[in-house]
């Protein structure tokens, strides 16, 4: 069969959106042992690893349920465990060369040393806190080391670096110039806020990872086993894939709802990008171009509500904000970042000259609903028990509970026990970095406390600014954009949050303003180029240039860099003020939203000649703040540029058609 009767039979039929089982979980690199030569050894350290991983997975909601371990000892047994599984699952390679087994032997035995003393050590550890043993500085010291390992083989070398920089500026501080500089500390004392504490590795990072987050992860893998991932796109092209690029806001949607569960931008992009790029290419979008809507909105999934991302859970633990609180103040944020998204490929395709899938090819929207609306229960389960007051970890619980159920209901939802303890394996598995990464921020967390260097680098900061908002707000996004680079979120906002939320409260803005401006740009580092990881991720999906595709991601997703200072700027973006003052503060955003896509596109109804481009920036900028005169005349600027379009559309439509009937 040729192509051209290939594609003539494609037109007829429905488009293919089921979602590969091998896209359904991220399996990290297989074990360092060669199955061929070794198959008995292989399958039988493969079937223990498993039973750790799926034992460890059953003790998290054991714990959510009854109880845990006390505290110091759940977080020392939990984050041994996950570096016994990192040096079991990720191979020690220099460039693509696997290096000798004994790179992985020596480091997983010590993991093990550290998961036994984990259970023994304890409770005598918790007497010697102040003066920690030769037994505890031992021990100490190679979880330190085996962590900024563990890192560089999940994270990478960047943030490895980084990690030890931070340990070792506990004790080369005092050589450092300036506010940088600190009195220094003995070997003992960090060891005793690293190690026997909770303010250090068993801090607020690895609390959120050994509870929330794991949990959370289960909920989300099992969700997807069930098929709500399939209901998640099936959904969203039903919605949207008639429009005018009908396949990339598609994208948009579910990709944003399947980021919302899996809370991690660059694992998402390659869940979904791999069928949402080729139908984006089908319509006419360039690879570049459908790599890049893919990134933006993979990464933006982590700031939409009702899950997030894991640094959602931290922050309210930092802030002292209930989660729910946290997840209602960024619903209208997360909300508009996806609109705008929306409004740029739409301006896209209507440039492009692009339309959306013809319906017959498409989901029904109300039969996808029938049929599979019901999986979406689990999620209102979440929101609701939240609402009344219970806590994330009993929320994910009941959620888990929830899945279990409603999975029993049709048969091809329904989970066999074999599909169970594979959702739990791979689930910890894929865990593995985003629990180093904690580990890492837990590290960087005790330095700054111990050193002081938050309190001095917010002072710092704010003399920088001249005492200026503005200014500061600069700096820090400048830090966020370069600190986040290469890191996943709970790195970038730990590191933030820790040395720039507060020099943003000590210029009395909201806390909860101040840590999502972090927080946002910390995600957003994720498609900032140069280490743009997702919009990397997404160019090899689509065979597009990366740099390219990094760069088109900037651009799509620009207008997320104006919701930070929203929210410092317009109280009505965190939900203050009167209804009133809310209404008309989300609608002026939202104009100023959308001026700033034009200009980004040069486009809004018809293409837009360089004068109006800047009349929409000016126009986007002032809608920023929330003031009377500010918002009247941005919102003129963009009305007066619609009437001008429309009249030279007008225009040219009657020269159009004078011409056809001077032609005639």
């Amino acid at each position: 069969m040729t192509k051209d009767r290939k594609a003539g039979q494609a037109d007829h039929e429905k488009i293919d959106l089921s979602l590969e089982k091998e896209t359904m979980t991220t399996n990290i690199e297989k074990v360092i042992y060669n199955p061929d030569r070794w198959s008995s050894i292989y399958r039988s350290w493969r079937l223990l690893l498993s039973i750790f991983s799926i034992g460890l997975a059953l003790y998290i909601i054991y714990s959510a349920a009854f109880t845990s371990l006390p505290g110091w000892q759940h977080r020392a047994v939990f984050t041994s465990i996950a570096l016994l599984l990192c040096f079991s699952y990720i191979p020690y390679k220099k460039g693509n060369k696997q290096m000798h087994p004994i790179f992985d032997l020596l480091p997983l035995l010590l993991s093990g040393i550290l998961l036994i003393s984990s259970f023994f050590v304890y409770p005598d550890i918790m007497y010697r806190q102040g003066n920690p043993s030769f037994i505890d500085l031992t021990l100490g010291t190679l979880m330190i080391l085996l962590i900024i390992e563990g890192v560089r083989r999940t994270i990478g070398t960047a943030m490895a670096v980084l990690t030890l920089f931070f340990w070792m500026y506990i004790f080369i501080g005092p050589w450092f110039p300036g506010l940088m500089a600190h009195q220094g500390f003995s070997y003992g004392r960090m060891i005793d806020t690293m190690f026997v504490s909770t303010n250090g590795i068993f801090s607020d990072p690895i609390y959120i990872a050994s509870t929330v987050l794991i949990l959370f992860l289960i909920f989300a893998s099992l969700l997807l086993k069930s098929g709500a991932g399939q209901f998640f796109i099936e959904f969203a092209f039903a919605l949207t894939g008639r429009m005018r690029g009908g396949p990339a806001l598609a994208s948009v949607v579910s990709s944003g709802l399947m980021a919302t569960i899996t809370g991690n931008g660059a694992a998402n992009a390659t869940m979904t990008g791999s069928f949402t790029i080729p139908l984006m290419r089908k319509v006419g979008y360039s690879r570049t171009f459908s790599g890049a809507v893919e990134a933006v909105a993979s990464q933006g999934g982590q700031i939409m509500p009702p899950i997030m991302g894991a640094a959602a859970f931290i922050m309210a633990e930092y802030t002292g904000i209930p989660f729910i609180q946290i997840a209602g103040y960024a619903l209208i944020p997360a909300i508009l970042f996806f609109f705008v998204a929306g409004v740029v490929i739409y301006l896209q395709a209507r440039k492009q000259g692009l339309e959306g899938l013809p319906k017959e090819k498409l989901p029904n929207f109300w039969e996808v609903m029938f049929k599979k609306g019901y999986l979406i229960s689990p999620l209102v389960v979440i929101i609701a028990m939240m609402i009344m007051g219970y806590s994330p970890i009993m929320a994910g619980l009941w959620a888990i509970i929830t899945i279990l159920v409603i999975s029993l209901f049709k048969k091809e939802t329904r989970m066999n026990f074999m599909d169970l303890l594979a959702s739990l394996d791979s689930c910890i598995r894929n865990a593995i970095p985003t629990v180093m990464a904690c580990a890492a921020a837990g590290i960087i967390t005790g330095a700054v406390i111990m050193t002081g260097l938050g309190t001095r680098f917010s002072r710092m900061a704010v003399e920088l600014s001249g005492g200026e908002l503005l200014p500061l707000l600069l700096l820090i996004m400048i830090a966020s954009i370069i600190l986040g680079m290469g890191m996943p979120t709970v790195s970038a906002y730990v590191i933030l949050a820790t040395v720039g939320a507060g020099a943003l409260v000590q210029m009395d803005v909201p806390v909860i303003a101040a840590h999502f401006f972090v927080f946002y740009f910390g995600i957003f580092s994720g498609i900032t180029p140069p280490v743009a990881i997702t919009s990397y991720i997404t160019a090899g999906i689509a065979g597009g240039n990366p740099l390219q595709t990094a760069f088109q991601s900037l651009k799509i997703g620009l207008a997320g860099f104006i919701l930070p200072y929203m929210l410092v700027y317009n109280p009505a973006m965190i939900l203050e003020g009167s209804t009133l003052q809310i209404i008309i503060g989300v609608f002026t955003c939202t104009i100023g939203l959308v001026s700033f896509a034009a200009f980004i596109q040069g486009y809004l109804i018809t293409k837009t000649p360089i004068v109006q481009r800047i009349m929409l920036l000016f126009s986007a900028l002032l809608l920023v703040a929330q003031g009377t005169l500010t918002d009247l005349i941005g919102v003129g600027l963009i009305a007066s540029i619609v009437i001008m379009q429309m009249l030279q559309k007008s225009s040219n439509g009657a020269l159009d058609t004078n011409l056809k009937q001077t032609g005639s």
